[in-house]
């Protein structure tokens, strides 16, 4: 392996003075109320309007002020984000089997009865969060979904964000943000019951405020600033991937930016052709730091060793620009979504083309997927058995009660054996 350029690796850390901040804010929410949410919300984001929540009429004006084109374009992700939902509830079925002559075990999958989506706004209104979150609760059979997103400063909200969000599902749709929308969600306040899992990304204080929320309620995951990682052979373009790499650059300056090549000279081509289009790029102030900062360029000697830096790598996008990508299908595992040949980008994932984009970061890709389907349903076993089996069973669960001196547990079974003798 050679580095060609070293940059850092944007890991998910807990920030002494963001979890401080956080806990205070949630513990002065919890003992204040909607009072204290408005509080925040004025402090924060100048927003202070009569009710948080949006009904029916103001929807449905937010909706008229998009274009035809919008709300069909819309429509259009949003088919595809739900369709691919489907097709994976469709894998999930439910077990039922005998082990053993009249013992039957199986499990069901029970959807979460209510659900929090956090819609984030911050630099960019990522409207497409919306379907996101939502679409594969509703696909789950979440009974009611609860959506927030922070107010645009000086216009309210955002039309395009609660158009998603109304057309995506949500029962009930909130212009309000950060700590104090989880907090309110996740306690339960003024008119909101509370649910039972938090989704969504954000910033550091709302990723911080989930991680502190869970226990008392479930989240999806926890996810930092975004990834990319592109492994390129010879045969790329190594201007499509240094458009690619920009990409994801423009999203924060703590964004990650990786390249694997096999070839100095490609690496060398990549890097001028992206430093051409970060020049002229519209939102170079902020992709140029995240380049300086955390870009990564290595030449790798084999596939093999390419393989092996993006999985320590654990990148949240990867995309291959590669001959044989069945090579690095088959040999890839850590990554939260994959992005097979140059036809197909990061951006099409984030926004079009049905898979989900909230996806793990900091290297979670080592032991956890993205937000889908699945994440919505606990899978619940039980258990059901005839006499014979109970007295069966009873009896070797007696002598293993006592092997570990939980007598009172091996009266229970013993009770049974004797029941069923």
């Amino acid at each position: 392996m050679k580095t060609i350029k070293s940059g850092g690796h944007t890991l998910l850390q807990q920030d002494a003075e963001t979890t401080r901040i956080v806990s205070e804010m949630l513990r002065d929410i919890e003992r204040g109320g909607m009072d204290a949410v408005r509080k925040l919300s004025k402090r924060l984001d100048d927003w202070d309007p009569p009710s948080f929540e949006l009904g029916k009429p103001e929807v449905e004006e937010a909706v008229a002020k998009l274009s035809e084109e919008a709300i069909r374009d819309t429509a259009y992700c949003q088919a595809n984000v739900r369709a691919f939902a489907e097709a994976q509830l469709a894998t999930l079925l439910p077990l039922e089997v005998e082990v053993r002559p009249g013992v039957v075990l199986g499990h069901k999958h029970i959807p979460v009865n209510s659900v929090g989506c956090y819609v984030p706004g911050g630099r960019y209104p990522m409207f497409g969060s919306a379907q996101m979150s939502i679409i594969p609760a509703k696909v789950a059979g979440v009974r009611s979904v609860a959506a927030c997103t922070p107010p645009v400063k000086g216009q309210g909200y955002y039309p395009a964000t609660i158009n998603a969000m109304a057309k995506a599902g949500a029962d009930r749709i909130f212009v309000l943000g950060g700590v104090q929308a989880l907090a309110m969600m996740a306690f339960g306040l003024g008119e909101v019951e509370p649910v039972d899992m938090l989704v969504g990304a954000g910033n550091r204080f709302v990723t911080e405020a989930k991680r502190q929320l869970f226990g008392r309620v479930g989240i999806d995951l926890l996810a930092g600033p975004t990834e990319i990682l592109v492994i390129a052979d010879d045969a790329a373009d190594p201007a499509l991937v240094a458009c690619d790499l920009l990409g994801q650059a423009e999203h924060d300056p703590n964004s990650g930016v990786c390249l694997i090549c096999l070839s100095e000279a490609f690496a060398r081509a990549a890097v001028a052709e992206l430093e051409k289009q970060l020049a002229v790029l519209p939102t170079r102030d902020v992709a140029a730091l995240s380049w300086r900062d955390n870009g990564i360029v290595l030449v790798a000697d084999s596939p093999e060793e390419a393989c092996a830096l993006s999985d320590d790598y654990a990148p949240e996008h990867l995309e291959l620009h590669v001959r044989d990508t069945d090579f690095y299908f088959n040999r890839l595992t850590n990554y939260g979504s994959l992005f097979i040949g140059e036809e197909t980008t990061v951006a099409y994932g984030d926004k079009s083309i049905g898979t989900n984009h909230i996806l793990p970061t900091g290297r979670a890709a080592r032991y956890t997927g993205g937000l889908w389907v699945g994440k919505f349903l606990k899978t619940c076993t039980y258990q059901r058995l005839t006499p014979a089996a109970s007295r069966d069973i009873g009896a070797v669960t007696e002598r293993q009660c006592k092997l570990e001196n939980m007598l009172a547990h091996a009266i229970t079974a013993r009770v049974r054996v004797e029941r069923y003798s």
